[in-house]
């Protein structure tokens, strides 16, 4: 909409006029010009997308004035996976080490983030089902940190679907993904923000998370461009993206990997990838 208000205001002080009403249209225009960004000036914030800033898959959206990126991708079309190491080669730690490799393998990481907790050593905190393998099983174990705010939960893909469970449910289910990562805490359980998520909160971080719909056929990818609050962010897959479950993968730590978007972030080294590859 200001787009567009901006647009006619730049076309109104531009336009030819020719013939006997040139003098009288030339007094006017001005009066549109103001008129029309004096509507542009009121118009009431909203949420919205910001196409110039757009990727393939990625958007930058704005939500209760603060900037976050989403890149949405479909489990049933697009190759979503989970990375930690590359065989004897070790852990790939960063996005340039897995773009490469997959180039070596004629493949393209299209997009990628951190993908969930881990210690210093870079093991994951939680259980972990990525390219190479298992790392650890289903940790149900009560502890501090943001991990064991629970009920944490498990996102996984698998036949062609996605979903989040609670820790303890995903256990009750017997799945058997091809690609699975724990994390916590639940930002949305049953399209309900997770209880203990202070509206009021005063922790401000970077944060990253994911989000699947009802269908488990979308699943979203999400990270703040400023410092958010906990309730923030799920309000964010709540509300904006308007998905019934959502999990927090990290803050701080966030990172994300969108070239089409010319995004790279560097930082310290990770431990679990999220990534999608096209061949």
């Amino acid at each position: 909409m200001l787009h567009t208000l901006f647009k006619l205001a730049a076309q109104a002080a531009h336009a030819p006029v020719e013939g006997p009403l040139k003098l009288r249209r030339r007094a006017k225009a001005p009066a549109l010009i103001i008129a029309l960004l004096a509507a542009a000036v009121a118009l009431p914030a909203c949420d919205v997308a910001l196409p110039e800033e757009s990727g393939d898959y990625c958007r930058s959206v704005t939500f209760r004035s603060l900037p976050y990126t989403i890149c949405t991708f479909r489990a049933d079309r697009d190759d979503i996976r989970l990375f930690y190491a590359d065989g004897e080669a070790g852990q790939y730690l960063q996005f340039n080490t897995l773009a490469d490799t997959l180039e070596a393998r004629g493949e393209t990481l299209v997009f990628a983030m951190n993908g969930g907790m881990y210690h210093e050593d870079r093991q994951p905190v939680g259980y972990l089902r990525a390219e190479d393998g298992d790392r650890a099983s289903v940790n149900t174990n009560e502890g501090p940190g943001n991990f064991h705010m629970k009920p944490n939960g498990v996102f996984w893909l698998e036949d062609g679907r996605a979903g989040i469970s609670v820790s303890e449910i995903y256990l009750e289910e017997n799945r058997d993904p091809e690609y699975a990562t724990q994390s916590g805490p639940m930002l949305v359980i049953d399209g309900e923000i997770h209880p203990a998520l202070n509206p009021d909160g005063t922790s401000r971080k970077r944060r990253n998370g994911v989000g699947v719909s009802a269908d488990g056929r979308t699943v979203h990818f999400a990270i703040s461009d400023t410092l958010v609050t906990f309730h923030d962010f799920a309000s964010l897959f709540r509300e904006r993206l308007e998905v019934p479950d959502a999990l927090f993968l990290d803050g701080q730590v966030s990172r994300i990997y969108a070239p089409a978007m010319g995004r790279d972030e560097q930082g310290a080294d990770m431990g679990p990838i999220v990534g999608v590859v096209e061949r």
